[in-house]
């Protein structure tokens, strides 16, 4: 079962898995429109291909998927975008204080469920007595509160349900009917803070500390202060003082609408990230992008492409030397074809992601126009994004940009001097975020 979010919702999707009391996994992309003037002008005149498929695929851009685990028409888990890199579960973790011993057990060679990390990290918490099973059910519960509240929030996407064995071992399981009736009733309510809050990934930031002390004293001034220190997402706050998301934005609403607290967009700090990066600054090296693919044609291609672009190039045409290769190259960028023999891209990135160095490097699978189950498995062993061949120069920068900023050999006499200056964040964090508790 695949298809797109216009042709039926995911409320409906929930309810065929239930009926049907399926056993399996469902993946859901979420999409945003870009403006068709939009993709005209970001396209270079150097096009390898222009036909309608490209057009289309090029006009949506990924913002956000999720994985979502039944078991007989029961959720028994749900994921998010995080998953690989564990930061959600690590906020869940400071209720019970803990969080740290997540990063002492991410070296641990154990943990084989690629495809939900974090569920297997969980379970090595419970295993080693560091959560109890009570504590690790009410993690679960609210991830799943989480992810349906996104998904039941969307409306333009595509997905896909693959029967699949049931993850094991299972700690809980979770009714659909009730919880989708709960969530739609919060999504609904959240509506009405529109368009103050317009996202659960928004930063709240004090804007005028002198009106906020006098109109809420000063021990609970001081507790909007810790909270709202513009790094900190809404999202994050109902994790971290175990409350209800609508609870969070109900109480900081009325200030929000006097202008005493602002929102920052959840991608502020990545903009003002590629900003800084696209500046001039001296450096002892180009940026290192690693192209692997047994087509020489696509090296090459890839090699042409950013030629001259300011960055340095490897391309690797052997998969099996491709491993101990990348690792002396220390790319910061790296391409990978997903249909390799002996070894593919599956293997290579889930080989790559198990390694420490490159844990948080940027990989780009390449993939077949028809290629969206592939996309799915490629998200599951950790990969950042997909590039669509045949690909032309507009397609490689931008994803290059996006990830690693612009080569040095790029014209960059732009203005950007206020943009990068940063933004004044309004508190210090205390280092025992358990000494403070939110007013609501």
């Amino acid at each position: 079962m695949q298809g797109n979010l216009n042709e039926i919702d995911i409320r409906s999707i929930l309810q065929l898995i239930e009926l049907g009391q399926r056993t399996g996994e469902l993946f859901v992309e979420a999409y945003r429109e870009r403006p068709s003037n939009q993709i005209s002008s970001d396209r270079s005149t150097e096009r390898l291909i222009l036909d309608n498929s490209v057009l289309a695929e090029e006009s949506k851009q990924a913002e956000q998927f999720w994985f979502v685990f039944f078991v007989n028409g029961q959720i028994i888990y749900a994921a998010d975008s995080s998953n690989s890199n564990l930061s959600r579960l690590r906020d869940y973790l400071r209720r019970y204080k803990v969080e740290n011993a997540l990063t002492e057990l991410q070296s641990n060679p154990a943990i084989a469920s690629t495809n939900a990390p974090e569920y297997a990290y969980l379970w090595l918490l419970l295993e080693n007595h560091l959560i109890d099973p009570k504590q690790g059910r009410s993690i679960i519960h609210s991830m799943a509160n989480e992810t349906l509240f996104d998904l039941l929030s969307i409306s333009q996407g595509s997905f896909i349900f693959e029967s699949a064995p049931p993850l094991a071992p299972q700690l809980t399981t979770i009714e659909i009917a009730p919880l989708v009736t709960k969530i739609m009733k919060q999504v609904q309510q959240w509506k009405q803070f529109y368009p103050l809050i317009q996202s659960p990934e928004q930063y709240p930031v004090i804007g005028d500390r002198v009106k906020l002390r006098e109109a809420l004293g000063e021990n609970a001034y001081k507790n909007l202060y810790y909270w709202a220190d513009g790094k900190t997402t809404l999202r994050q706050l109902s994790r971290y003082l175990n409350r209800d998301l609508l609870i969070i934005a109900r109480a900081i609403y009325p200030y929000l609408q006097k202008g005493w607290v602002q929102m920052l967009s959840p991608n502020f700090y990545s903009d003002l990230a590629q900003q800084q990066l696209a500046l001039p600054k001296q450096t002892t090296r180009l940026p290192r992008v690693v192209c692997i693919d047994d087509e020489v044609t696509v090296g090459m291609t890839v090699e042409e492409l950013l030629q001259g672009q300011g960055y340095e190039v490897h391309v690797i045409s052997d998969p099996i030397q491709a491993l101990s290769q990348v690792f002396q190259i220390k790319p910061d960028l790296i391409f990978c074809d997903l249909a390799m023999p002996e070894l593919d891209g599956y293997e290579i990135c889930a080989m790559l992601r198990k390694s420490t160095a490159f844990r948080h490097t940027p990989i780009i699978m390449l993939t077949g126009k028809e290629g969206f189950i592939d996309r799915v498995k490629a998200r599951m062993v950790g990969s950042t994004d997909y590039l669509t061949k045949p690909f032309g120069k507009s397609e490689l920068l931008m994803l290059l940009e996006k990830y690693i900023g612009m080569g040095t050999g790029r014209d960059l006499n732009q203005n950007r001097d206020s943009q990068a200056n940063g933004i004044e964040t309004w508190g210090e964090r205390q280092d025992n975020s358990n000494t403070s508790t939110a007013t609501a």
